[in-house]
C-alpha cells in the first residue's frame, strides 16, 4: 500500500514538473523569438561595471548596487513605520470611541482608493515643503502611509478571526478591555496576521520603485540612468528585474521560515 501511494505521488509530481517545464519553455521560446525580431546586439559584458567597480584590487558598489542599497533602506524604514502605523489604525478601528473609528475608517478608505503615484505627488509637492521633508523621507512617508492602510485591515481581520469565546472568557475572569486585547486577542491573532503581513512587506519592496519619479536614486532610477548612458535597454531592465526578483524571493523564503516556526510555536 505504501509503495503504491509513493508511486502515485511521484507520478503526480512528475506530471506537474513536466507541465511547468513545458509552460516555462514556451514562454522562454516566445521571449527569445521576440528579441530576435528586434535584431538586438547584446552587450552583457558591459553591464558588470555598473554593478560593481574594481579599482586597485578593491571593489566598490556600482550604480545598480548603490540603487539597490537605497531601495532596501527606503523599504526598511517604510516597513517599520507602516507596521506600527497600521497597528495603531487597527486599534482605532477596534476602539469604542466613535471619533476614533470614524477617523480610522476615513483614512483607510481614502488611502486605499488613491493611486500611490497621486499620493506620492501630494506628499512630495504639498506636505513635504510644509513639514520640511526631503525627497527621501517624502518617499518613505508615501510608502508607509499607503501600506499602513492595508496593514490596518490585515490586523483587523486577524483580530476578528480570534474566537469570540476567548474574549468573553477573558472578561469573565476580570480582565480589563486593554488586558483582553494585549494578553489574549493579539497573541492569538499572530498566526492569522503573519502570512498576509509578510506578503504586504514584499509588495512594499516592489512598490518602492515608485519613488524614482521624484529623483530618488533607487534601483529603478539608477537603471534608467545607466540606460541613458549606455543605451543597453534590455540588459539593464533584465538586470533590474532580476535583482528585484532575487530580493523578493529571499524575503519570501525568510517569511516562510518565520511563518513555519510561528505555527510550530503556537502548536505546542
Amino acid at each position: 500500500m505504501a509503495t503504491s501511494s509513493l508511486h502515485t505521488a511521484l507520478k503526480r509530481n512528475a506530471k506537474d514538473v513536466a507541465i511547468f517545464l513545458g509552460i516555462f519553455g514556451l514562454l522562454a521560446y516566445g521571449m527569445l523569438w521576440v528579441l530576435e525580431q528586434q535584431s538586438y546586439d547584446w552587450q552583457w559584458h558591459r553591464l558588470w561595471r555598473y554593478v560593481y567597480i574594481e579599482h586597485n584590487g578593491q571593489y566598490f558598489a556600482g550604480p545598480l548596487l548603490r540603487g539597490l542599497f537605497t531601495t532596501l533602506e527606503i523599504s526598511a524604514y517604510a516597513i517599520v513605520i507602516s507596521a506600527i502605523g497600521g497597528f495603531l489604525v487597527a486599534m482605532m478601528r477596534a476602539s469604542k470611541l466613535v471619533t476614533a473609528r470614524a477617523i480610522a475608517r476615513i483614512y483607510i478608505e481614502v488611502v486605499r482608493n488613491i493611486p500611490i503615484l497621486v499620493l506620492l505627488f501630494l506628499i512630495y509637492f504639498v506636505l513635504a515643503p510644509v513639514f520640511g521633508l526631503n525627497r527621501f523621507w517624502a518617499g518613505v512617508a508615501t510608502l508607509a502611509i499607503y501600506e499602513a492602510a492595508f496593514a490596518a485591515e490585515i490586523y483587523r481581520s486577524g483580530i476578528e478571526a480570534v474566537p469570540r469565546g476567548q474574549k468573553e472568557a477573558a472578561k469573565a475572569i476580570g480582565l480589563r478591555p486593554l488586558q483582553v486585547m494585549f494578553h489574549v486577542v493579539i497573541p492569538q491573532s499572530v498566526p492569522f496576521i503573519l502570512p498576509a503581513m509578510t506578503n504586504l512587506m514584499i509588495n512594499l519592496v516592489k512598490h518602492s520603485a515608485i519613488v524614482s519619479v521624484i529623483a530618488i536614486f533607487d534601483l529603478t532610477n539608477e537603471g534608467r540612468n545607466v540606460i541613458a548612458e549606455t543605451f543597453m535597454v534590455f540588459e539593464v531592465w533584465f538586470a533590474v528585474a532580476g535583482i528585484y526578483l532575487v530580493v523578493t524571493t529571499l524575503l519570501s523564503i525568510l517569511a516562510s521560515i518565520i511563518e513555519t516556526r510561528t505555527k510550530r510555536f503556537y502548536a505546542r
